[in-house]
């Protein structure tokens, strides 16, 4: 099995830009059920990083595609009233969870912090398991550790008085140790220390890879959602990302796609929220200059049906869309690599500078952040928001902060036909995207009443 990292990265340097991801993985023992996490950035060629931003305008002329910083984020999503009235994340705490971390996170926070005038935060790192020593020429530990930054730096870009925390797990495909189990232990052990409002996923493994589902066996995804259970329990809001595959996703080889309509786990869990991704169109100031798109260029955002979940009750009210299936995804951010994300880091000593990343492993921590400023609006822990969010949704009033993305845009990708963004909830953005000064407001009074 193959647990995919869902980012996708753009190395940016004066004469290259790498503009393809290829997920890179190893065979897998016949007798050991395997389940790799590898993130997509580790098929890149890393070289030197720019040594500052450039605005969209010098991206498209360089690289054909547009960049954007934080302070574009925060005027595209309606963020600044927010910070100007103090909600910014204090007091709430963001986990994020990558495979060996990276041993210049808070430095590379700081400098991305100070490049665009925010506060920096303190980085809390916890090893779970025996971590191994961090190896620059090794390219699976790079990629993770792009990977981890670009969690990092998106959440902190959203909630910049948040405290984050950053597992480290110890999980290498060289020595045949299964990935997953490993990750929801760590969260397991978070939540059960009280540690954490908000845990951000950015990893996920196709839901046809576990053993026995082709026999309709669940019974080993099924065992693994333990950690969600005791979040549930616990108020702890679970996120994952879509996915990067469109409709389809990942063989368990971790280089061929499915022909077919298929989903990934986490996401396609009821008790996790799935974040989807959608494509930004903005002025060097953040201003939308067009409507949201569905995230569509180097990669396409997950979403679908699960083949191993039924429909939840809180998606009753979209069962003409979902069927009698759990649907993904719930919501989106921006994630597409044509309007990615510029990205501070120094982990790799051949490649030390600015990135351009995109993915719905960029979507997922932007809403990691936004769910920590509804966390300290409401003054608790809002856990699971699935209900909340489906009622806010229901209500079909600008007032809510949900914003459709109904352009027409689909997640079509590698040849199998993906879902159309349209009106309403559908396959490729869920319910939509969000305008954070009232959605966080509405989500913060909404979540409080379940």
């Amino acid at each position: 099995m193959h647990i995919a990292r869902t980012g996708l990265r753009v190395a940016a340097a004066t004469s290259v830009a790498a503009l393809a991801a290829t997920a890179l993985t190893a065979a897998a023992p016949t007798s050991v059920p395997h389940t790799l996490a590898v993130p997509a950035v580790a098929g890149h060629t890393l070289v030197h990083g720019v040594s500052s931003p450039l605005t969209s305008e010098q991206c498209q002329t360089k690289w054909h595609i547009n960049c954007y910083t934080p302070l574009q984020y925060r005027t595209a999503y309606d963020l600044n009233a927010l910070y100007r009235d103090g909600v910014t994340g204090k007091g709430r705490t963001i986990v994020i969870v990558d495979s060996y971390g990276s041993p210049t996170v808070q430095h590379d926070l700081d400098v991305y912090s100070k490049q665009f005038g925010l506060p920096s935060t303190k980085v809390k790192v916890v090893k779970w398991g025996h971590v191994p020593a961090f190896d620059p020429k090794n390219s699976d530990m790079t990629g993770w550790a792009g990977e981890t930054t670009l969690d990092v730096e998106m959440a902190h870009a959203v909630a910049p008085a948040a405290k984050i925390v950053v597992v480290e797990t110890a999980v290498s495909e060289t020595e045949g140790t299964t990935g997953l189990p490993e990750m929801m232990d760590a969260e397991k052990y978070m939540i059960d220390h009280g540690v954490g409002d908000v845990i951000s996923q950015s990893f996920g493994a196709t839901e046809n890879t576990f053993p026995g589902f082709a026999k309709g066996d669940f019974s080993s995804i099924k065992k693994l959602r333990y950690a969600f259970q005791d979040a549930n329990r616990k108020h702890v809001t679970v996120l994952a990302a879509s996915g990067d595959g469109g409709a389809t996703d990942l063989q368990a080889d971790g280089k061929t796609y499915y022909k077919k309509r298929v989903n990934s786990w986490p996401s396609s869990d009821p008790l996790v929220t799935s974040i989807g991704g959608t494509q930004l169109h903005l002025d060097d100031k953040g201003r939308r200059v067009k409507p949201d798109s569905v995230y569509n260029d180097y990669g396409s955002g997950g979403g679908g049906q699960s083949h191993v979940f039924t429909r939840p009750a809180f998606q009753n009210g979209v069962k003409n869309v979902v069927g009698s299936r759990r649907g993904t995804p719930d919501i989106s951010m921006s994630a597409a690599v044509n309007g990615g994300a510029w990205i501070y880091s120094s982990f790799d000593p051949t490649a030390v500078g600015w990135d351009v990343s995109g993915g719905t492993s960029e979507a997922t921590p932007l809403f990691s952040g936004i769910v920590a400023l509804a966390d300290q609006l409401a003054g608790q822990r809002l856990g699971n928001i699935q209900k909340a969010l489906y009622d806010l949704y229901s209500y079909h009033s600008n007032g809510t902060g949900i914003v459709d993305v109904k352009d027409g845009t689909n997640n079509s990708y590698q040849g199998v036909t993906g879902y159309k963004a349209v009106k309403g909830y559908d396959l490729a953005t869920g319910v939509g995207t969000v305008d954070a000064l009232r959605f966080v407001s509405a989500l913060a009074k909404e979540g409080a009443r379940h």
